[in-house]
């Protein structure tokens, strides 16, 4: 860059006074000109990104696993924890896990819709969880961990009907599924410490999922991913 710069500067020295002013001109017109593009390409960039962001909202036992597994799918994923449902303004984690407030663990994926559809972030959930039991998930018990698909329009829930016949019909398993589809209701994002707790805690959270027996369960039920 240094280098084009003395070069530049050298050509303008050997112009005539008048002409080198002109070109001086040319110069700083030309690179306003491209400021203006760069700034307005940057800006509608902006816009269609956000445009075409959109989000589901999911539970199937630990959020912070939900978490984890979406985070590895490819799409410009971000995840959001929190509770669902329940009675309680405001919930704590504590509340929550106690299953007082009757609140359910989820979690709110946004993604970009130009790059993932709605249908295959159900598929992707589907194949995390274990959707044959409604009273727990692997070892985690009770109606906190409640499996389910929360709908936030029309569109999602015929899709989620749509989703759930398709799996029905096509899984590798016996048991009758028990996922429930519910309409979105207000969400409460959990604190700080629970968000991304896999990267922040990555020993505690391995050896929690490990001796959960969430992956084996898995396997079991939809065979390695």
């Amino acid at each position: 860059m240094d280098y084009l710069i003395i070069k530049v500067n050298q050509k303008m020295n050997n112009l005539p006074q008048k002409n080198r002013f002109f070109k001086t001109v040319k110069i700083m017109l030309q690179k306003s000109l491209f400021m203006f593009f760069l700034l307005f390409f940057s800006v509608n960039s902006s816009a269609e990104i956000v445009k075409n962001i959109e989000t589901a909202t999911l539970s199937g036992g630990c959020f912070r696993c939900i978490e984890s597994d979406f985070e590895k799918l490819h799409g410009d994923i971000n995840v959001i924890l929190g509770y669902i449902e329940g009675h309680t303004l405001n919930p704590t984690y504590q509340q929550v896990s106690a299953g007082n407030s009757a609140h359910i663990e989820a979690a709110i994926i946004s993604y970009d819709s130009d790059k993932l559809s709605y249908s295959r972030i159900l598929d992707y959930f589907w194949e995390h969880i274990d959707p044959t039991n409604d009273k727990r998930q692997f070892c985690d018990f009770g109606p906190q961990y409640h499996p389910a698909i929360f709908y936030q329009n029309d569109q999602q829930q015929q899709l989620a009907i749509e989703s759930t016949k398709q799996i029905d019909n096509n899984k590798p398993f016996s048991a009758p599924l028990e996922v429930e589809l519910i309409k979105a209701s207000k969400f409460y994002p959990a604190q700080d410490y629970h968000q991304i707790y896999y990267k922040k805690n990555p020993y505690r959270y391995k050896f929690y999922r490990y001796s959960c027996g969430r992956d084996a369960r898995v396997a079991k039920l939809w065979g390695k991913h």
